[in-house]
């Protein structure tokens, strides 16, 4: 096959795994009931003046499966965690035991259940879409090069194929998460 041809499919493939792990990071920070330390990957907290990620200022464990404490390398800053945890709307109430933060992960409502479920499904199809995006990307790449009409329709068919495999991917994940979400 044409070089030209198999870079594009490569660079193709290459961005269809882009979207799959995007979407694991995603539908991680979905908490499906369990503490887990990820769910504050998010929060940034304000050291020396300047946005730091909370998990380069503190030790966040999971003592059990519905806590999370955040034990600051320094006290001064236990107001400032407790702040920007409020701060990122993550649906959670701190509580500060003058030594660390201490979250207590509320149970999920069957109601909060279904909301996770939509937000997941979001995200999966927001990686479809962008499965979708590089195959129209790398049918456009190999239409513009100059080669014979048999060469390009199995390029068009072995793009198709990557398509058709990372879609079955978001699919699977999906599957999986909703099972997490969904169990009691």
């Amino acid at each position: 096959m044409n070089e030209e041809v198999t870079f594009i499919l490569d660079t193709t493939k290459e961005s269809m795994e882009g979207s799959i792990s995007h979407l694991e990071k995603a539908l991680v920070k979905i908490r499906a009931g369990k503490a887990s330390p990820v769910m504050l990957s998010t929060v940034m907290v304000e050291y020396y003046g300047s946005p730091t990620p909370l998990s380069q200022v503190s030790n966040i464990n999971t003592p059990d499966a519905r806590t999370i404490s955040v034990q600051p390398w320094e006290k001064s800053l236990l107001q400032e965690i407790e702040t920007a945890i409020m701060n990122a709307n993550l649906g959670f109430n701190p509580m500060n035991n003058g030594e660390m933060v201490i979250i207590n992960v509320p149970p999920l409502t069957e109601e909060r259940r279904i909301q996770l479920v939509k937000q997941a499904k979001s995200e999966a199809e927001d990686a479809k879409v962008s499965i979708r995006n590089a195959r129209q990307d790398a049918n456009k790449e190999l239409k513009k090069l100059e080669i014979s009409e048999d060469l390009l329709s199995n390029a068009e068919v072995d793009v198709q194929e990557l398509t058709d495999t990372f879609s079955k991917k978001v699919d699977a994940i999906l599957t999986v998460k909703e099972g997490e979400i969904m169990k009691v």
